[in-house]
């Protein structure tokens, strides 16, 4: 399906970034005149009030009504639900660590079984989604998966069994796939290419509230405890679905839609829009139509599955460390309210990072010397845990804060660098599906690396582990932080040695295909330069 904003792309290297939407039709030619700054800072304050604060509560209650099954767990939903026979899953995917709870490590393993049937739809359903959205628009086509998974929440709240627990998060994987891709994917097409990843940072500012303020309002829920008969693990998941469901409706008229679409820019701002992406963007970078050839692009572009890998090696640190932080924290010798709250100055620290990290990349335009920068962070988290037998407790609190620090820092910017090195709306679309796809396997890695064998907690036995706690979690969440690392690496020096041959003239044989192939290629064409 055409669309209704014009491809353009930069010969410079640091101007590669387009918007358009799914609407038929062309736009007319933008004008040349030169664009009145106080104009230009008006439209963009509009844009940020008009786009991110909703979208910011969207993604907030996507990652909470996530997490949530963690706190309704230690509120008695796996003694009443017979989660407390692990040996039902004991196959060796699925074999794994979760929060602490009332030292039954059967427990665990189920709760972290029914954790990955959720990330199982969420990472089968994300390239669905995006391509389904294309057809819509965004404010029906995301407020409706907020209502559905708001609902399917509240019926977690009803279940009698585990059986129907599991099937209810394997729906809520569904409904949520959509989320995060689509919004990067709508978001994407009103900003120029640096102005966006500060924007990026502080929209993903909401798994960090979410974090911090989860577990505070399930402690609130709790109270609830026997109100009209119901448990109060019953009233976290009744409670924060119907506050999904319920704020979906109003959303629905709040959330922006395609440019062109979009009632909330006149057509003067509508006007500028056109114009300041025109001039950040070239109109032979355009990838508009579905084909063969572009699915072919698309799907085998190295940039695509490196960023993936970047995002999966990152996202298990921010991701294990959203699960298990509370734990490690009790472990440390805090008390189970004492740690809840001590999560809430990381959670600080780690928003601070994001939007420093993104000021700064946005300035300097410039991502990769930021993902070296986080990877380094984390490493000195990391090392201090490795190494933290006979230390205080203070000392293991201190290691925490790098970690997080660098990985939240880190995984915002691992979308915004693509979406900058992406050209199409296509070729956004795939990506954005693709990468997020790829990096959400770090939900179920991270879920199995922190094993109850090396708890340091004595075990229902009365065992005890007297060797490093949680090493394999530590030493494969370091791992995979220096895998993603290396894959961004290896994706940096691949766009340099293309923007090279690009300058040579090396790859202008490409102008000699067909006129309506050439004209679909999207980065692929000639005049398309990477930015680190």
């Amino acid at each position: 399906m055409p669309s209704t904003v014009e491809e353009k792309e930069p010969k410079e290297m640091d101007e590669p970034y387009v918007p358009d939407t799914p609407e038929t039709g062309s736009l007319p030619a933008t004008n040349t005149e030169p664009i009145d700054p106080k104009a230009e800072r008006k439209l963009l304050l509009k844009l940020d009030l008009g786009i991110w604060p909703v979208f910011f509560v969207i993604y907030m209650m996507s990652f909470l009504d996530r997490i949530n099954i963690s706190n309704a767990r230690i509120q008695g939903m796996a003694a009443e639900l017979d989660m407390l026979e692990g040996t039902r899953f004991n196959i060796a995917l699925f074999v794994s660590f979760a929060r602490k709870e009332a030292k039954l490590s059967a427990t665990k393993v189920t709760a972290n079984f029914d954790a990955q049937v959720y990330y199982i739809s969420y990472i089968l359903f994300e390239i669905p989604s995006n391509m389904v959205i294309s057809k819509f628009r965004p404010s029906l086509y995301l407020t409706s998966l907020m209502f559905c998974w708001g609902i399917i929440n509240m019926c977690m709240g009803f279940v009698h069994s585990y059986g129907a627990l599991v099937g209810l998060r394997f729906l809520l994987g569904i409904f949520e796939a959509g989320v995060l891709p689509g919004i990067i994917y709508v978001t994407s097409l009103y900003y120029k290419r640096h102005e966006y990843q500060k924007r990026v940072s502080f929209f993903f500012c909401s798994t960090v509230v979410a974090g911090a303020f989860g577990g505070l309002l399930a402690y609130a829920i709790a109270g609830m405890a026997g109100t009209h008969g119901l448990a109060a693990w019953r009233w976290i998941f009744i409670i924060e679905g119907a506050l999904t469901s319920g704020l979906a409706i109003p959303f629905s008229f709040l959330v922006i839609d395609w440019p062109e679409q979009t009632k909330y820019l006149n057509a003067e701002e509508k006007a500028l829009l056109r114009q300041r992406m025109a001039l950040d963007v070239a109109d032979v970078c355009r990838m508009d139509t579905l084909n063969k050839p572009s699915a072919k692009r698309a799907l085998g572009d190295y940039k695509i599955w490196l960023a993936g890998l970047l995002y999966m090696g990152v996202s298990v640190a921010g991701l294990s460390g959203t699960f298990f932080l509370p734990t490690i924290l009790n472990e440390f010798g805090w008390k189970a309210q004492q740690a809840q709250v001590r999560t809430i100055p990381i959670y600080v620290f780690a928003a601070g990072m994001m939007i420093i990290g993104a000021w700064a990349s946005d300035r300097l335009k410039h991502r990769f010397g930021f993902i070296i920068a986080g990877a380094l962070m984390t490493t000195v988290g990391y090392s201090m845990l490795l190494n933290q037998v006979g230390k205080s407790r203070e000392y293991k609190f201190g290691a925490v804060f790098p970690i997080f620090g660098g990985a939240y820092m880190i995984t915002p910017m691992c979308l915004g660098w693509l979406q900058n090195n992406l050209s199409g709306r296509w070729k956004r679309a795939f990506g954005a599906s693709i990468q997020v796809m790829v990096g959400n396997v770090a939900g179920i890695i991270g879920a199995n690396i922190f094993l109850i064998s090396e708890s340091p907690v004595p075990g229902p036995n009365g065992q005890v582990y007297t060797g490093r706690p949680y090493v394999t979690g530590y030493s494969v969440s370091l791992a995979l932080m220096w895998f993603g690392t290396i894959s961004a690496t290896a994706m940096f020096f691949l766009m340099r040695r293309e923007n090279k041959k690009r300058a040579a003239g090396e790859c202008d044989h490409i102008l000699d295909l067909p006129e309506e192939e050439r004209n679909n290629l999207g980065d692929h064409h000639p005049s398309f330069r990477f930015t680190p």
